[in-house]
């Protein structure tokens, strides 16, 4: 009976990990087709303490699963690339070659609240005192 209780520790061990593992792997699998299916505009956009939405009118966002992010505004598409970090909560957005204002979304997002059809990120610079907060909604 001893030489059973460290098999069977290990064995628990072993089913322990795997169901973390596969939670998961199952939140990660949820989130990102919420973050995939449909598209999103910006609902908020605040730069310190200036309002910037209104830049942001018209376009609407597609996140693909192949980390493809596309910004359309009057049926001209720009191109960036996304990821996500599901346990760190924060999402990270890039257009490399957008000019204003696809370029203020080029950071990477800690994500303050989320639901299926919204969320809400903020970015803090320390070094230059800055923080911008982003508000997304499903169209």
């Amino acid at each position: 009976m001893k030489r059973a209780y460290p098999v069977f520790l290990m064995v628990f061990l072993v089913l322990l990990f795997s169901c973390r593992k596969y939670v998961q792997q199952q939140e990660k699998k949820a989130a990102l087709a919420i973050i995939t299916d449909g598209l999103w505009y910006v609902s908020g956009y605040m730069q310190n303490d200036s309002d910037i939405t209104a830049s942001f009118s018209g376009y609407l966002f597609k996140f693909d699963a192949n980390n493809i992010v596309t910004g359309t505004k009057a049926n001209v598409p720009v191109q960036g690339v996304w990821s996500a970090d599901i346990s760190n909560l924060t999402i990270t957005t890039n257009f490399p070659a957008a000019g204003e204002p696809l370029k203020e979304l080029n950071e990477t997002w800690k994500i303050t609240d989320s639901y299926t059809d919204s969320v809400a990120a903020k970015v803090t610079d320390t070094i230059n005192h800055t923080s911008n907060i982003l508000q997304l909604h499903k169209q």
